[in-house]
């Protein structure tokens, strides 16, 4: 059985929830950023042959790889796409309703009426889902 997540964690991946769609772009600011920004990375200044990638499209490839921040962004919203499609559609609409409805007009009360649940069972999803997350990111 997995243990419980810590409380910053916790509310790390709900942060991560909340921010789901502003992180889809990001991503691909951060990839046209990459891919389209022209970078000298000829360090070869001597004779010889560079050991960098020599094509244009090897260069970008290794940029996209190799970022540290895509990398993170990337993972974790693949994990959260991946868990939200694999969730009953009642757990989707909370997660909707919750975290990525804006502005966000309803209480925790107000979206477990709309579920048609009491507020302890939409605390219980949301429960669920935020440790699904937190395992399959392998955080604690």
């Amino acid at each position: 059985m997995a243990t419980a997540l810590k409380k910053p964690t916790f509310k790390h991946i709900e942060s991560e929830l909340y921010s789901y769609h502003d992180t889809l772009k990001e991503i691909q600011f951060l990839r046209n950023n990459i891919m389209y920004t022209k970078e000298n990375d000829d360090e070869n200044i001597g004779g010889g042959r560079s050991s960098f990638p020599s094509s244009l499209t090897e260069k970008i490839g290794t940029r996209l790889v190799n970022h540290k921040r895509l990398n993170q962004l990337e993972e974790i919203t693949n994990v959260i796409e991946k868990v939200y499609t694999g969730l009953p559609e009642t757990h989707q609409q909370l997660i909707k309703l919750k975290y990525w409805t804006r502005p966000q007009t309803k209480a925790w009360e107000g979206i477990a009426l709309e579920l048609h649940v009491s507020r302890r069972q939409a605390f219980k999803w949301r429960d669920e889902i935020i440790n699904i997350i937190g395992e399959v990111l392998g955080w604690r």
